[in-house]
């Protein structure tokens, strides 16, 4: 299920990112599908722009598996949307698990590992579970954007992903959302009637788990209410794993 190099390489996902910043985002899904079918997997937090593009997928028909990455810290609110959106969509979202609960954790590492070492804790609760099940697909899809943050800016529509280093794994790494701006993302949602999360109209731009996330305000990039008062605008999703190459 894993990518091989032989099936696309480095210089040919150059070719393609080029090639795909002037592509729908129908036209990126459908290759992806056409040339891996159920081998790529959308990876969702249920951010707008996940949204829009698994709308996208599903009404072209390309099938894809989505997943999600349950921290057990989520808001409730997140939780009522992954069962809304199923039920919107007619379809099962796979929930990702750490190895250990809350509690477990606590145990072993000290109560609100978030508040002392919080990349330790995204590393153990979502890093891992991902690193996961990646080993088992060809591609990952994501909704990143560049107009989120700085760190993201310089996002590519596909990238070869070195993202297990001691096993030598690749994996085709997608981000067909990448040159979408925030305006047109919530655009297509409130035209389509997709379900969203609740604490968008409460001043929350980019949701994560309830202990680091925070209301922003309109002058901050999107990402700015996620661990206040750390040096850290990550989870470690896009950053820990690997390299793009």
């Amino acid at each position: 299920m894993s990518l091989q190099l032989s099936e696309i390489s480095p210089d040919e996902v150059k070719r393609f990112a080029a090639e795909f910043e002037s592509a729908s985002l129908t036209d990126v899904l459908g290759w992806i599908w056409n040339k891996f079918g159920t081998r790529a997997a959308v990876g969702t937090s249920f951010q707008g722009a996940g949204l829009v593009m698994i709308d996208h997928a599903i009404k072209a028909g390309f099938r894809f598996p989505i997943f999600t990455l349950d921290t057990n810290l989520l808001f409730p609110e997140t939780y009522e949307l992954k069962s809304r959106l199923e039920k919107h969509w007619g379809i099962e979202i796979e929930s990702l698990q750490p190895t250990q609960t809350v509690d477990e954790q606590a145990a072993e590492y000290g109560p609100a590992l978030w508040k002392k070492a919080p990349d330790v804790c995204c590393t153990l609760r979502k890093v891992v579970p991902l690193q996961k099940k990646l080993s088992t697909l060809a591609v990952w899809i994501t909704g990143l954007r560049r107009q989120q943050s700085d760190t993201r800016e310089r996002t590519q529509i596909v990238e070869l992903y070195h993202f297990d280093v001691l096993r030598d794994l690749y994996i085709l790494k997608a981000n067909p959302m990448a040159n979408w701006s925030r305006e047109a993302v919530w655009d297509y949602i409130k035209a389509n009637g997709i379900p969203y999360n609740a604490l968008h109209d409460r001043g929350y731009r980019s949701i994560g788990c309830w202990p680091c996330t925070k209301v922003t305000n309109g002058g901050e990039n999107e990402r700015a209410g996620r661990w206040t008062g750390f040096d850290k605008s990550e989870c470690g999703i896009h950053t820990f794993l690997g390299e793009s190459i």
